[in-house]
């Protein structure tokens, strides 16, 4: 089967389309035909040697990618939720060896969900990473409840325009940010409040904060502190929280936190069910082939995408 392969992390030239036997599949675990792959940040990070590299440096060949929909080909003898034929979705192994850019993928059963027929396999590739780091911190981190005030930074991003709908679904006042270009489209997924970073001060702009979902980090999580009310919390997902604001959010009376994302088949039913409903509605800005994998990850590394990127295969 095809696949790209990272033989040494560095630029998009190190992503190799190449030839390699089609993985064989444990008891628990079902073969997928691919038919579509969601590109994220952290691929980008990791094709670099950054990211999760240091977790996968040693596979050989080391496929990188997470985010899949496709057809099932294959059961494992111990799986019972699924059968050949079946349409699926999910995020794979992550933060392990997903092995998602390739034809066929190895994908634990109880990691996937089945694929609502009325969302197409792109649709359903982009609802994986983004989607359940957004639902993950939403419901098990900080369950979101209705009336409180949520602030999601980078609100037309993958992961952000992902929060706004569920923060919105579950009650919430969202108060989104980005730049003016994409003011209508955070309006559009339900944001009551928009703020253009580039020309206000959001901590000069919002205040009484329950909770602020951090997508960029750095210097933006001290200014995130700035207007979380006490009691409240803020959870960073591209850096974390160093000890220093750790202390200093424990020091104005919030929680601050790190997570990351983790695979899991109960979260990716309550996201088909999400998309089945309408609740969450992914936005495609971009699609490609899988042998143009390379300009996906070009494009990713603008850091200006709005919604989600995604690479096709198998039609």
């Amino acid at each position: 089967m095809q696949a790209i392969i990272l033989d040494e992390p560095g630029g998009i030239e190190q992503l190799q389309v190449t030839f390699v036997n089609s993985p064989k599949i444990q008891d628990d675990e079902v073969l997928v035909q691919v038919k579509a792959i969601s590109i994220n940040p952290v691929d980008v990070k990791t094709r670099a040697g950054k990211g999760v590299y240091g977790r996968l440096k040693d596979h050989s060949p080391l496929v990188i990618g997470w985010d899949i929909s496709g057809v099932v080909t294959k059961t494992g003898s111990a799986v019972k939720e699924f059968e050949v034929g079946d349409e699926v979705f999910g995020m794979v192994n992550f933060p392990g060896h997903g092995q998602a850019y390739a034809e066929y993928v190895a994908a634990p059963a109880n990691q996937l969900a089945l694929k609502p027929s009325e969302i197409s396999h792109e649709e359903a590739a982009v609802t994986t990473l983004a989607a359940l780091t957004a639902y993950q911190a939403m419901i098990h981190q900080y369950p979101v409840k209705a009336g409180d005030r949520v602030l999601i930074h980078a609100a037309s991003g993958g992961v952000g325009h992902f929060a706004v709908q569920l923060a919105k679904h579950l009650g919430a006042y969202v108060i989104g940010t980005s730049s003016a270009a994409n003011r209508d489209f955070v309006l559009g997924l339900g944001a009551d409040e928009h703020i253009d970073y580039r020309s206000v001060k959001f901590e000069e702009a919002t205040s009484e904060i329950d909770f602020v979902l951090d997508t960029i980090g750095g210097e933006n999580i001290d200014r995130s502190l700035e207007v979380v009310k006490p009691g409240g919390t803020i959870i960073s997902i591209p850096t974390g929280l160093n000890a220093e604001v750790s202390q200093k959010a424990k020091d104005k009376g919030v929680n601050g936190f790190f997570f990351l994302v983790q695979s899991s088949g109960k979260d990716m039913k309550a996201l088909a069910g999400l998309l089945e409903n309408g609740h969450l509605k992914p936005h495609v800005s971009a699609s490609f082939p899988f042998d143009e994998m390379s300009k996906a990850h070009e494009l990713q590394e603008t850091a200006h995408v709005i919604g989600k990127l995604v690479v096709t295969l198998n039609d």
